[in-house]
């Protein structure tokens, strides 16, 4: 029987993949800002979250340009070498993009953005996996800012809540979490819903570089001590090779 012609598979959602172009235009900006901004940052973010770096983006935007990809895209922007980078020591900086970072290129002054960045942070709710800076507990009686169709879903979190009257009431005492022990999934929810932010959104400013002064370390790392040691390591190597072979 041949197959109807209406018989087609019909893809219901459609996804581009970010291919080579996407990553060529993220290393042009990043080119095109190192010739347009003084400036630049590596910062590193705690507690990230999407929508607080957009509101610093539009802040920003008029002196400014924060970029956040994929550390290895940055890299080959400013340049993984001597060889490959774009002006003199900016492979200092891309040694240094490894874990949640980004690139701040900025007309302001370097002291402005220390000061700013020392001063700065926005309060979040905290997620799964964060450790729990303070000891919450709920008391035995009615929680009246929930909606009494909230129950059931209270419920299901964990606490031991029950309809008294048509208003919520947890039946016993309840300690939502321990200061210093990790967050379940249960618990940030529960927490978000009772109002409690515990996590900070920050950026450390980790190290800079300017047209005017070159390469500066704000945090001390080990990333030069580490190369120093895999090369020593190296010429050890190179050397019992060398007598092995005499």
């Amino acid at each position: 029987m041949p197959r109807s012609k209406r018989d087609k598979k019909v893809s219901l959602t459609k996804t581009d993949r970010k291919g080579l172009a996407w990553k060529q235009r993220i290393i042009d900006d990043i080119r095109f800002c190192v010739e347009k901004y003084p400036n630049i940052f590596v910062f590193q973010v705690q507690n990230m979250r999407n929508n607080l770096l957009k509101d610093l983006r539009q802040e920003w935007k008029r002196n400014s340009r924060f970029i956040f990809g994929k550390n290895r895209i940055m890299q080959i922007g400013l340049g993984r070498t001597k060889a490959e980078e774009v002006e003199a020591d900016l492979h200092k900086l891309s040694k240094r993009l490894t874990g949640q970072v980004g690139l701040l290129f900025t007309e302001k002054t370097k002291e402005e953005v220390l000061e700013w960045a020392e001063n700065y942070w926005a309060v979040e709710y905290a997620r799964s996996g964060f450790a729990a800076t303070e000891t919450v507990t709920l008391s035995a009686g009615p929680l009246e800012e929930f909606a009494h169709s909230m129950e059931p879903h209270l419920r299901s979190l964990g606490l031991p809540t029950k309809l008294e009257k048509g208003i919520v009431t947890i039946y016993s005492d309840y300690t939502v979490c321990e200061e210093g022990k990790v967050l379940t999934p249960e618990q940030a929810r529960i927490l978000k819903l009772l109002g409690k932010p515990m996590a900070k959104f920050r950026l450390t400013m980790k190290c800079s570089w300017s047209k005017k002064d070159g390469f500066q370390l704000h945090v001390e790392d080990n990333v030069e001590e580490e190369q120093e040691d895999s090369a020593m390591e190296q010429d050890e190597e190179d050397d019992e090779d060398e007598n092995e072979e005499e």
